[in-house]
């Protein structure tokens, strides 16, 4: 008993303050940046329908694209945390502006599609061509922050393996800063400022045409770009990355650093796209059950998405930290780091299952006061709750593993658990039933699958992890 007492004050305790430090500001971040769809989402509601329609279809085209390239530069996390624990700064730096020239790629590639192949999938998805001219345009402007995200995102992999998680969180807000006047300015023009301000403004500012859907991609575009300068400001001037140095002298391309980020960072960007995949495919095959499903849906899956911030963000601090670990040549201290990781998700897991049944009632109200919605949300969430134990489990247990730079299995595991048990065994469940046994669970049914998929996934991660740290 005194020994493991002297273990928890020690190590497990030192541990944990350590991945909470690391792991609130980046929670913070990611509030953040939803946040700024989330203004999106509600200033074009109030401007017009076709507008709030336009964001809303655009969105669902250009998100992916940035989650696969925030999930493919992740893996500078695990490199830099590496070369730091190994007390090899002077490699940083090249790995770093590797990243940056992989950023730069993405980010232009991204550009490209949005420009050229909208239409011809807003063809394919039969969106009404007033929805489809308007979200078009919001896209051609999204398009040109689409390198700027994509080198903030590289420029913040670098900080958070520095163990610097906090610029993120308050350029996140810098961005949502910028994101919300210059969306009233462009969506609303001079008519939306005359109504904020009155009539004494400027008449050259009252001319302002109302822009819509069009003005909110400039806005968005605009806080991507500006969230990239002030990064590259920050990683500039900031004391901490005076070791490294990175805009001291530009590495050109090399093959073998590029291979790296790729190999550790590509099956990150895949498993975070299955995942934004899988909850969209979803949706759809709940859109054919009616309104009052979708709207339940929709609810319940809007505030557990809020309360998996948390845990995700957990993860990502605990990649840095096993990372680290690792650098220094510490394995054993490394295997005791991820798994204290694994134990405080379970009680973050515990804490949200929590607060999402104390809470349902009255967060519920706040979305819709339709009854029949309320009432289905509140059984959706009650499978949630269960929901939430496997989730903060599969992304704890993949943040891990990504410290030890195993992702290509993290993105087999998660595909395979994902599509063929999620959204499998949930559209099963939810379209067929089980034989006479059980009829068709609708959406039940996927919540279900989901269940399933989840926590096929963390039993799988935690074989690997198991596996790996004795190995290592």
């Amino acid at each position: 008993m005194g020994g493991f007492t002297q273990h928890v004050k020690s190590i497990y305790w030192p541990e944990t303050r350590t991945l909470m430090y690391l792991a609130l500001p980046i929670c913070g971040a990611q509030l953040a940046q939803t946040g700024m769809s989330v203004v999106d989402v509600m200033m074009t509601g109030r401007h017009n329908a076709t507008s709030l329609a336009a964001v809303s279809v655009g969105s669902s085209l250009w998100m992916p694209l940035m989650l696969f390239m925030t999930g493919t530069l992740m893996g500078l996390t695990p490199i830099v945390a590496h070369l730091l624990g190994g007390q090899r700064q002077a490699a940083i730096r090249p790995a770093v502006h590797q990243a940056l020239w992989v950023a730069l790629a993405l980010g232009v590639l991204a550009a490209l599609l949005l420009w050229s192949v909208v239409m011809p999938i807003f063809e394919l998805m039969s969106v009404p061509p007033a929805v489809a001219r308007e979200s078009a345009a919001y896209l051609s402007t999204v398009a040109f922050g689409m390198p700027g995200i994509a080198l903030f995102q590289a420029l913040r992999a670098f900080s958070d393996g520095m163990n610097h998680t906090r610029p993120a969180l308050w350029i996140s807000l810098v961005g949502l800063s910028v994101n919300i006047p210059a969306n009233y300015v462009l969506i609303y023009g001079g008519d939306g400022l005359v109504e904020l301000l009155g009539s004494w403004i400027p008449s050259s500012l009252q001319q302002l045409p109302a822009l819509g859907a069009f003005g909110c991609g400039i806005a968005t575009a605009l806080s991507m770009w500006t969230m990239a300068l002030a990064m590259a400001y920050y990683t500039r001037r900031g004391r901490t990355y005076q070791s490294v140095a990175i805009w001291q002298r530009l590495t050109p391309p090399q093959w073998v650093g590029i291979r790296e980020l790729i190999v550790v960072g590509v099956p990150i960007g895949v498993a975070i796209f299955v995942e934004v995949t899988l909850f969209t495919i979803i949706a759809l095959f709940i859109a054919s059950f009616g309104e009052v499903t979708v709207g339940a849906h929709q609810i319940a899956l809007s505030f557990t998405t809020i309360l998996f911030m948390l845990p995700m963000s957990l993860s990502m601090a605990l990649t840095v930290r096993v990372g680290n670990t690792l650098g220094q040549q510490r394995l054993a201290h490394a295997r005791k780091v991820a798994w204290n990781g694994i134990v405080i998700s379970v009680i973050v897991a515990a804490i949200n299952s929590t607060l999402l049944w104390v809470t349902a009632v009255p967060v519920i109200s706040l979305y819709t006061s339709n009854a029949e919605i309320q009432a289905l949300a509140l059984s959706i969430i009650s499978l949630a709750v269960i929901f939430q134990l496997s989730d903060s489990l599969q992304v704890n247990l993949a943040g891990a593993l990504r410290g030890y730079k195993d992702t290509r299995i993290v993105m087999i595991i998660t595909v395979l658990s994902y599509w063929i048990v999620g959204l499998g065994g949930g559209h099963w469940l939810g379209s067929q039933g089980v034989g006479n046994l059980i009829d068709p669970l609708g959406v039940h049914g996927y919540w279900i699958g989901l269940i399933a998929g989840l926590s096929t996934a963390a039993l799988l991660l935690a074989w690997r992890l198991q596996r790996i740290s004795v190995q290592e």
